[in-house]
């Protein structure tokens, strides 16, 4: 009973979702995949994991955080969402870091690859606009994308 109340709870939220889409919407989703021992997040944790600064979950499982390109204005919506910073304004810090032996995020070409790389990677966190959330992955934090920016929820997500 209470499996069945979790996936129509499940399927309602995406629909939900899919109806916010078509209404214009200006989220960012940060997902994570559907077995992630991660149920809620805030925006300081997830600063601290895409910093490299905070490397491990509550169970002691590797956090993988993802990126988009840094031309990609849904990375430059997340960096401002998150950090405070454009993309190339975190230069100095990935410099400073790769000297102590510390990798920036992994990088995935397209919203597309960020859904697929999260779903099939355990640990891996990333983010997409909210709109293109499917059942491949599970919403983590949802962030208001930054003034003068939309996401494109025009192209569904293909599987």
């Amino acid at each position: 009973m209470r499996t069945t109340l979790h996936a129509v709870f499940a399927a309602l939220l995406l629909a939900l979702l899919a109806a916010g889409a078509r209404a214009g919407d200006t989220a960012l989703a940060v997902i994570v995949p559907p077995g992630h021992a991660l149920a809620t997040l805030d925006t300081p944790t997830l600063a601290a994991i895409f910093r490299r600064k905070l490397r491990v979950d509550v169970d002691g499982r590797a956090l993988i955080p993802v990126n988009l390109p840094p031309t990609a204005a849904l990375r430059t919506a997340f960096s401002r969402a998150v950090f405070d910073l454009d993309p190339p304004a975190m230069d100095a810090y990935w410099n400073e870091r790769y000297f102590h032996g510390v990798q920036p995020p992994h990088v995935v070409t397209s919203v597309e690859a960020m859904l697929r790389f999260v779903a099939a990677t355990a640990g891996a966190i990333g983010y997409v606009p909210a709109c293109r959330v499917d059942a491949r992955v599970r919403v983590v934090l949802t962030l208001p994308l930054p003034p003068g920016f939309e996401s494109d929820c025009t192209a569904p997500s293909q599987h």
